[in-house]
């Protein structure tokens, strides 16, 4: 399957975006499509011998007049050579020692880590937040972006620190409390503008408090699914996750979601597909579909 380049860049009204490809990873690929039979879904992505699918980690870098915003941050370079083969993990650059993949994607775009104003996460899970917080020089845990302020949900910080049986292999400490503890962190309650233009919007299904972002500009409008949809297969409203706590949550955000982008003519953003990054969500009268955007 060939991959997107490190950096794809896009405008919105007078907001330049990047899409930044912050590594990959092999789950299984009747876990990503829940009920849907794999004779259907693996028509849409093929899996290994393994049933594992390739799926994308993609960050959204957005610059802002006022900051210099990152949307999600990966998984980061703290696991263990144990997990990241149990998750197919591949996060530098041609599967070599050195910085990871989103910071290589960073440099493309022309940023370095300390440029980054204001971190946004969707949601605590490893792969959404694991690069956060990088291996300091003694091992332990430090700030990824040493400049920025980073904003989560406060019950998604709740519900990472409540994790139960279910949920406890999604979060882990090590990616968020140094963030906490440094005083960077900021923990909001309801949706709102955190720049002009750049909203929170509560998605909840996934997780309880999930959250995507909608960028606004000159009238165009691009909307951070995250886990809402984590691949253009994701679309029709049924093909839903098995790792979603609240399965039937998710199905009616994407019809308040779908029905909104649809008509707007939203642009979306996929942070787990492996080969597309953009599209929009269509209507055809009966459900909806994917129209896969190119740069």
């Amino acid at each position: 399957m060939p991959l997107l380049p490190l950096v794809q860049t896009r405008t919105v009204g007078s907001l330049r975006v990047h899409a930044l490809q912050a590594g990959l990873q092999h789950l299984d690929g009747g876990a990503m499509f829940g009920v849907v039979p794999k004779n259907l879904w693996e028509r849409k992505i093929p899996a290994d011998a393994k049933n594992r699918i390739p799926l994308g980690m993609r960050c959204l870098l957005i610059e802002h007049p006022d900051a210099l915003v990152l949307v999600d941050t990966g998984v980061g370079d703290k696991e263990s050579e144990k997990f990241t083969a149990i998750y197919g993990i591949e996060n530098s650059p041609v599967g070599t020692a050195g910085p990871t993949q989103l910071e290589s994607a960073l440099a493309d775009a022309s940023f370095t880590t300390s440029d980054v104003d204001l971190v946004l996460n969707s949601h605590l899970h490893f792969d959404h937040a694991g690069g956060n917080t990088r291996r300091g020089e003694d091992g332990a845990p430090v700030l990824a972006f040493p400049n920025a302020r980073y904003v989560v949900r406060r019950g998604e910080w709740n519900w990472a620190h409540q994790a139960n049986e279910r949920t406890a292999a999604s979060y882990f400490a090590h990616n968020y409390d140094p963030i906490q503890a440094a005083g960077r962190l900021e923990l909001v309650d309801d949706d709102r503008e955190v720049l002009p233009g750049v909203s929170l919007r509560r998605t909840p299904g996934h997780t309880p408090h999930h959250q995507g972002i909608l960028v606004e500009s000159g009238g165009e409008r691009l909307f951070y699914l995250a886990d809402l949809a984590p691949t253009t297969a994701h679309v029709p409203l049924p093909w839903i996750m098995a790792y979603d706590v609240e399965p039937l949550v998710t199905l009616e955000t994407k019809r308040r979601i779908w029905a909104e982008a649809a008509s707007e003519g939203w642009t979306v953003i996929f942070e787990h597909d492996a080969t597309n990054a953009f599209g929009r969500i269509v209507h055809d009268g009966r459900g909806y579909g994917c129209e896969v955007l190119t740069t």
